[in-house]
């Protein structure tokens, strides 16, 4: 009976190592199917991710396309009444208004579109929105001081365009 009594022991043992075994096997397991899904969620993320880096790219140059399209459609006006110009007798004074008249037809659409023109003469000088390509010495005028305006320059709120090209005194 003893020897009866030692081998139950040592199923039972058995049966709790296996049962034990299993636990862990089904732990194993779990967590296995626990990091296949987080490795399935991240992969999914990074194609989502790229995708939308993708979007945004295509909708950034519809946009820019966009704006470039508007502002050439508000410059053919104009660009059409410089054909016109380029074909009438130049010495009559008719020629000399239109020409006139396109000055003052683009000067409105800088306005319209909120571009500033920089840099007149007797402002300081600032070499973030100025060019200096001249200098010159002039007691009537004080130092760092715009004495001329060679290229008028243009800004779009805190953009500078281009800069303008001055002559600087002193």
């Amino acid at each position: 009976m003893a020897e009866e009594e030692k081998v139950q022991n040592e199923q039972q043992v058995g049966e709790k190592k296996e049962k034990k075994k299993s636990k862990k096997d089904t732990e194993i397991e779990k967590l296995k199917e626990e990091l296949e899904n987080k490795n399935d969620l991240l992969i999914r993320t990074a194609a989502e991710f790229d995708n939308y880096k993708k979007r945004t790219e295509r909708e950034k140059s519809g946009v820019a396309e966009f704006a470039k399209a508007g502002i050439i459609k508000k410059l053919l006006p104009i660009i059409d009444n410089i054909d016109r110009a380029s074909v009438s007798n130049k010495e009559s004074a008719d020629y000399i208004k239109g020409i006139e008249m396109i000055v003052k037809q683009f000067e409105t659409i800088v306005d319209t579109l909120g571009i500033e023109q920089i840099g007149s003469v007797g402002d300081n000088f600032d070499p973030n929105m100025h060019e200096a390509v001249m200098h010159i010495e002039d007691e009537e005028m004080s130092e760092n001081v715009i004495a001329e305006v060679l290229q008028k320059g243009y800004k779009l709120g805190d953009t500078v365009i281009r800069p303008a090209m001055v002559k600087v005194a002193n």
